[in-house]
C-alpha cells in the first residue's frame, strides 16, 4: 500500500470521527421527539380546537425547519464542512424561500382582481 493511499484512507476515516455512534442516536431522538410533537399538533391537538389552525401552521414550519437543519447538518454532514460551503448552500435557499414568501404574497394579489 502507497502512503498516498494509506494518507487518503485516514482522511477519510477522520472525517467520519466526528459522526459517532451517539451523535447519531441523539439527532435521531431529536428528529423523533420533534415528529412526535407535529403529531401531537395535528392528530390531538387541532382536530379538539385546542390550538387553532393558524396557530399550528407556523408551529408546523418551524419543526419541520428544525427537523431539517438536523438532517442537512449530521446526516448530509453540512455541519463539518468549510464555512464557504456552507454558505454556497445555505444563502441561496434563503433567497428561494424569499422568492417564494414574495410570490405567494403576489399571488394573492392577483387572486383578488378576479
Amino acid at each position: 500500500m502507497s502512503s498516498e493511499t494509506h494518507h487518503t484512507q485516514e482522511h477519510d476515516h477522520a472525517e467520519h470521527d466526528t459522526m459517532s455512534r451517539k451523535k447519531i442516536w441523539q439527532v435521531f431522538f431529536v428528529l423523533l421527539g420533534i415528529t412526535v410533537i407535529e403529531f401531537i399538533i395535528a392528530l390531538y391537538l387541532v382536530p379538539k380546537g385546542i390550538v387553532p389552525l393558524t396557530i399550528a401552521n407556523p408551529i408546523y414550519i418551524v419543526l419541520t425547519l428544525a427537523k431539517a437543519f438536523y438532517i442537512v447538518a449530521y446526516f448530509m454532514h453540512l455541519k463539518f464542512e468549510k464555512i464557504g460551503l456552507m454558505y454556497s448552500i445555505i444563502v441561496p435557499t434563503l433567497f428561494i424561500i424569499g422568492l417564494i414568501l414574495v410570490l405567494t404574497n403576489e399571488s394573492h394579489h392577483w387572486v383578488d382582481l378576479r
